[in-house]
């Protein structure tokens, strides 16, 4: 120190070391969030929602229920979840399985989840999409003609044909 100031090597050691916090922080951050999310990935077995296999649907317990019903349904014989449950095409699929496999996992792990789980609007949307493509044939002769008419919803009266309760 000179003359009370400080030399010109502290100062840039003191700012180098004020830098390299700002560094330390996110770093650290991300590391904690990887950490967690690859917790909860290989927790909740994440892995197999990249599969088509129906009993990763059941890895949580709230959806036991539903997978029983499908295992007893008439649909087993021809569809499985991502048939009714993800859009058609790749993409989709997995934008879909991605935000669901998140917001799952994460409900799965903190245990913040209704008893009686609930399809979101647009994964009503989706299943709605999918049985009007599988049953075209049947839908077209219900379906409105006027082009503002509330078109009609099949999940509305057989929202248990997949999963039998």
């Amino acid at each position: 120190m000179v003359d009370g100031q400080p030399t010109p090597d502290a100062a840039r050691r003191r700012t180098r070391a004020f830098e390299w916090r700002w560094y330390l922080v996110p770093a650290a951050l991300i590391g904690v969030l990887a950490g967690v999310g690859s917790y909860t990935f290989v927790y909740a077995k994440g892995y197999s929602y990249l599969t088509n296999d129906p009993a990763a649907c059941a890895n949580c317990h709230v959806m036991n229920e539903q997978y029983d019903g499908w295992t007893r349904g008439s649909h087993r014989a021809v569809a499985v979840c991502n048939d009714c449950h993800t859009p058609k095409g790749v993409i989709g699929k997995y934008v879909t399985k991605a935000n669901n496999g998140f917001w799952h996992s994460f409900a799965f792990t903190t245990g913040w989840y209704p008893e009686h789980i609930r399809a979101t609007p647009r994964n009503k949307a989706i299943t709605e999409a999918s049985c009007q493509k599988c049953h075209a044939d049947m839908t077209a002769a219900i379906q409105p003609q006027h082009p503002k008419a509330e078109a009609t919803s099949c999940v509305r009266c057989h929202d248990s044909v997949g999963h039998l309760r």
